[in-house]
């Protein structure tokens, strides 16, 4: 009975989701790499349509396609950070406080340059800041990092635990 009563008013209710925010501890800095990566390769394919030889229809869609895709690898880093730096990072005194709050800041800035345009140049300020935000939350974990080249384009540095 319940059950009906909720799915009546299902349809009119907004979906949300998070993280759990129980908190479940199970947080990685890796997920913020891997979408600022992500959208870099967006924005590296978008320049790189024009030298395809696609119809005028097929240019359009590819287009509409991988814009649609950079945006939303830009918005998924910045929630990504917003998750961590508002639910796990808890810096030990106030200048980890100041890092910790420039570097998500940074990536808030980066995310929406990225999201405005198409400058190459933004996506790898994006990959910088989320690689200056997981050596800080790696630092607050203890544990060292390392610089890794992705195995795929566009095969960038990004910070990675040394485990």
């Amino acid at each position: 009975m319940l059950h009906n009563i909720i799915s009546k008013f299902d349809s009119q209710l907004d979906t949300a989701d998070a993280h759990c925010d129980i908190p479940c501890g199970i947080y990685d800095a890796r997920i913020v790499t891997y979408y600022a990566v992500s959208a870099l390769r967006q924005i590296d394919i978008l320049l790189g349509l024009k030298d395809k030889g696609l119809s005028e229809t097929a240019f359009a869609m590819q287009v509409a396609r991988n814009t649609a895709k950079k945006e939303e690898m830009a918005e998924n880093c910045k929630h990504q950070t917003r998750i961590i730096w508002g639910d796990f990072m808890k810096p030990k005194n106030q200048e980890d406080m100041v890092k910790c709050h420039e570097a998500a800041h940074a990536i808030m800035l980066a995310g929406s340059a990225v999201k405005q345009d198409l400058h190459r140049e933004d996506g790898e300020k994006l990959v910088a800041a989320a690689n200056t935000f997981s050596e800080i939350f790696w630092a607050s974990k203890g544990v060292k990092t390392k610089m890794v080249t992705t195995p795929y384009a566009p095969n960038v540095e990004v910070v990675e635990p040394d485990l």
